[in-house]
């Protein structure tokens, strides 16, 4: 390794391997983000049930992985190793050039952050190392989050600043063809300068930082035709062969599972999850939504994602089938195979979207409400409600705002990994259930830390809620 252009190439796509498979390892990315809401209704599966009841010390293996942050830190440590070490093929390949070394550089620094990202939302303070450890394992003790979610801001300003709006488009940050291959070869698949203000908005929601949210979210909004990104048609969100197949610029940042690529999988995706029959042959979902909470939650007429008539029966199945089964099915995301509807197979091929636009538009929203900006708040709301089919919003019709940004967060986003952390930063917003607030308060809000992590690093102390 380290000899020449190639070896940077694979070394910095095993980075975001890594990344993707700490991700999906085990649905954990679903079942952080979903799962913990407690609002889904699960069948049989104990482990589910665990996690949605609050129960994550309970003795079950997949409990017991998702307690664990090593599968972060290998992305860390292959990030560490790339950044010091990538230089060397600068000196020894005349074809690798400072551009080039830059660019890469600056994707590996912010999948390292994203990793931070992702473990201080779900345990709060962790070890932050910054240097690698090739065949040897660093004790070391948990940096506390408010200094850990500062140095992640840092790092990805400075990514953000030599990251390109998208590749193989002759950028400054970016000249020529990336690798020698063309735009569409990286567009939904690589880190851009859009991905990194869209990680840097839900680190500062997460911090209750929104006069940053709404900076971060302005450069998104100002910027993101300048990357080929458009609003979604509710037909492609929800088609099998649409926006989350494949991969596409208007996938913000996403770890896509490419068909073509024999990147399928029968298990790592959503649809394992969601979907049963008639979608699939399964018979019963792992997780669902119950008829009641789906007609609370889509409760307008002409919602393009779904509605129902004044006799309960639905009008638009877009989101959900079999309504009026035993079951409802959670088929918004549905990619089977190579964007095929046949029920007998059950293999999926979905990407993992992390941010979209209509994620930003509606943070921004949030942001804007927080901060008093009433008009610019409703605005942003509204773009999303007018493009799935609804009246614009009125607090006659849609009570208050707040309320209604977030509700709307809700049916756009649903299936996508964000829930949880959506309740956490609206009733951090609300502050008006006890439960839920001395939850937050108290640290419940994160995860234990693995019993197996405590004993090979004795720096470490439990989450006290967990203790």
């Amino acid at each position: 390794m380290w000899e020449k252009i190639e070896d940077n190439r694979a070394k910095l796509m095993g980075v975001y391997a890594m990344t993707k498979s700490a991700l999906v390892d085990r649905n954990a990315f679903w079942l952080y983000g979903e799962v913990r809401s407690g609002e889904y209704a699960i069948p049989s599966r104990m482990d589910l049930r665990a996690i949605s009841a609050n129960e994550l010390n309970a003795n079950d293996p997949t409990l017991d992985a998702l307690r664990s942050w090593r599968r972060w830190y290998t992305v860390v440590n292959e990030a560490n190793i790339f950044l010091e070490r990538a230089h060397e093929v600068l000196e020894k390949d005349e074809r690798y050039t400072q551009n080039n070394l830059n660019v890469d550089l600056a994707q590996a620094r912010f999948l390292r952050a994203f990793a931070y990202f992702n473990m201080t939302r779900i345990w709060g303070d962790v070890p932050l190392i910054t240097s690698s450890s090739e065949g040897s394992f660093t004790s070391k003790k948990r940096e506390e989050k408010e200094k850990l979610m500062a140095w992640i801001e840092l790092e990805l300003q400075q990514a953000a600043d030599h990251l390109p709006v998208r590749y193989s488009v002759n950028e400054p940050e970016q000249l020529g063809n990336y690798y020698n291959e063309a735009t569409s070869r990286w567009d939904g698949t690589l880190a851009t300068k859009i991905a990194a203000y869209a990680i840097m908005a839900h680190l500062a929601a997460w911090q209750e930082n929104y006069p940053n949210v709404a900076s971060y979210t302005a450069y998104v909004m100002d910027n993101y035709t300048r990357a080929n990104i458009n609003f979604v048609a509710t037909s492609s969100l929800v088609s099998p062969s649409g926006f989350f197949f494949d991969k596409h610029s208007s996938q913000m940042f996403a770890f896509p599972s490419i068909w073509g690529h024999v990147e399928a999988n029968f298990t790592g995706q959503v649809e394992e999850l969601t979907l049963a029959a008639p979608i699939v042959n399964k018979s019963i979902p792992d997780m669902y939504y119950t008829k009641e909470t789906i007609s609370a939650v889509f409760n307008e007429p002409k919602d393009e994602r779904f509605s129902i008539d004044t006799l309960g029966n639905p009008v638009t199945e877009n989101y959900f089938s079999n309504f009026n089964g035993r079951y409802p099915i959670l088929s918004k995301i549905k990619c089977i195979q190579g964007g095929n509807t046949d029920p007998s197979f059950r293999i999926f091929s979905s990407a993992l979207v992390f941010s979209r636009l209509e994620d930003m538009v509606l943070l921004r929203a949030e942001a804007l409400a927080v901060l008093g900006d009433r008009g610019g708040a409703v605005e942003m709301l509204d773009r999303i409600r007018e493009n799935r089919g609804l009246e614009v919003y009125t607090e006659a019709e849609n009570g208050d705002l707040v309320d209604a940004i977030f509700k709307e967060r809700r049916r756009e986003l649903m299936a996508e990994g964000h829930r949880w952390y959506d309740l956490v930063r609206y009733h951090k917003i609300k502050n008006n259930d006890p439960d839920f607030v001395r939850l937050i308060r108290e640290g419940g809000i994160y995860w234990p830390i693995a019993e197996s992590l405590l004993r090979q690093n004795v720096l470490l102390e439990q989450n006290d809620y967990w203790q």
